[in-house]
């Protein structure tokens, strides 16, 4: 009987292949050919389903597609309804175990189903976990260079703090030294001529025509002294007639004493900027041109004022000794206050400040305030 078996089960996994790769217009006369001998052989419907379901698991390979594998095991399902059929007509259980099957099918093709599902779940919820992953590490190295920033601006704003205390003193010192070494000093020698000519007020006509001579010249210096503390302090000029006198008057100023060429660009509408943008655009020609003096050793300066698309840039450019700009901006003993206060101001009424200094390109400074209304006010 064993024997027996072991032959149907062989004949019958060649005509299920040969069945399976026909295609659907395959005759069923093999079928009913095997479910003949197998009645001949005395086996019942259940051995013949055995036989149908290792063959049904040899011939269909995980490999294959979802639907391949449905459409394969839909039709294996036809052959062997068709091959139990000679022993359903004489044997009562065929139909039940035919019924068995056909819901071993359907759970096998559920089952398929669930497990393609579940596969495609999974791969989905790996790739999001790989995606939060990942955001997770961008995000924390963000926070980390955020962090870096925020401690670096804390540690600039302390310097400057300091900075601005020390550069405040040191004013008063060069005010105080002026005071008294020049003023005092000339109001001095004014009241000593006073005196004198008190004194020889009947005596000498001719001489104290010149002592009174002399003594307005002291006056003058005194006056034009006082003048040029009140221009350094705050020029009346920028109040008084606007920014483009005040810088020509500036530029003028530094040009004759120092023997530096610096040519002047400006363009006439710069004037109807806010009074303190106008100030700041000031404040930061006039630091830049006493940085030219103090450190640059350079023969040419070009200054000029345009007005782009987005704002208005003034941009200052000399010929002369370039310098290390990120380790001045970030020395934690840098005596160079000027560059911090230069870019401190621009950020004050929502401008940018840049520097660009190369050896033999000297060095250039641009300083851009954004229009606010579309008139830059």
């Amino acid at each position: 009987m064993k024997r027996e078996l072991t032959r149907l089960s062989r004949r019958y996994m060649v005509a299920l292949q040969k069945h399976l790769k026909r295609g659907p217009r395959a005759s069923l006369q093999p079928a009913r050919a095997l479910g003949r001998q197998a009645m001949a052989s005395g086996l019942e419907t259940l051995d013949l389903a055995r036989i149908h379901e290792l063959a049904l698991i040899t011939l269909v390979l995980p490999s294959d597609s979802l639907s391949a594998r449905d459409t394969m095991v839909r039709r294996a399902g036809v052959f062997f309804a068709e091959a139990i059929t000679p022993i359903e007509k004489t044997h009562r259980t065929a139909r039940e175990a035919s019924f068995h099957f056909v819901q071993l099918n359907q759970t096998l093709r559920q089952r398929s189903a669930d497990l393609a599902t579940s596969n495609r779940q999974l791969k989905l919820e790996i790739v999001q976990r790989k995606g939060v992953e990942k955001s997770l590490r961008k995000s924390e190295r963000h926070y980390g260079q955020l962090l870096e920033q925020s401690q670096n601006m804390q540690e600039q704003l302390r310097h400057l703090s300091r900075q601005l205390l020390t550069a405040q003193e040191e004013e008063r010192k060069k005010i105080s030294r002026e005071l008294h070494d020049e003023i005092a000093q000339t109001l001095t020698s004014i009241n000593v001529q006073l005196a004198a000519l008190k004194a020889e007020a009947s005596v000498n006509v001719k001489d104290l025509q010149k002592k009174i001579a002399r003594t307005q010249r002291l006056v003058e210096k005194s006056v034009d002294i006082v003048h040029r503390f009140a221009r350094e302090l705050r020029p009346t000029v920028l109040d008084d007639l606007g920014l483009i006198p005040a810088l020509h008057s500036f530029v003028k100023g530094i040009a004759k004493q120092t023997g530096i060429r610096i040519h002047l660009t400006v363009f006439a509408a710069v004037e109807k900027l806010a009074g303190d943008k106008r100030t700041v655009l000031y404040r930061v020609a006039q630091e830049a041109l006493t940085n030219v003096v103090r450190h640059a050793q350079a023969s040419l300066v070009n200054v000029s004022i345009e007005k782009r698309s987005d704002g208005i840039c003034m941009k200052i450019r000399d010929n002369g000794k370039s310098f290390q700009v990120e380790r001045v901006l970030h020395a934690k003993r840098n005596k160079r206050l000027g560059v911090l206060g230069m870019r401190e101001r621009m950020e004050m009424v929502g401008g940018s400040f840049n520097i660009e200094s190369a050896p033999g390109k000297g060095t250039t400074i641009r300083a851009q305030i954004p229009f606010t209304n579309g008139k830059g006010t």
